[in-house]
């Protein structure tokens, strides 16, 4: 395992909360939330770097459409899904929680495109 870009880490977070205050517009842009949103990014990027540490530059180098199947993926895979879920439990509308599932793979994408601008 290569060594975790914690540069690219924090870049990918902030590039990811800044993504989402502007798909969600001014109500998503109270204090306590955008702090919350914050952290759990960072922590999400954090996961996201280990797991690039764990394929390696070398392989990176030469398959970098991975940055984009692995950060897609996961979201496509396991987080939309999950959420959309819980929003379609709790009532939402089809058209929300599609917005929903869009937003979290848009996000893990712009993260994805940061650690490939890094090339962590």
């Amino acid at each position: 395992m290569g060594p975790v870009n914690w540069v690219a880490v924090v870049a990918a977070g902030l590039a990811a909360l800044v993504f989402g205050l502007v798909w969600h517009g001014p109500a998503a842009r109270r204090a306590g939330q955008v702090v919350l949103a914050g952290a759990l990014l960072l922590l999400t990027s954090a996961m996201m770097g280990h797991m690039f540490a764990r394929v390696g530059a070398a392989t990176l180098a030469v398959k970098p459409w991975l940055y984009f199947m692995m950060s897609g993926g996961l979201a496509l895979a396991f987080v939309a899904p999950a959420l959309a879920i819980g929003e379609a439990r709790g009532g939402a509308s089809a058209g929300a929680v599609l917005r929903g599932a869009l937003f979290w793979i848009a996000s893990y994408l712009v993260m994805g495109t940061v650690f490939w601008l890094f090339k962590a």
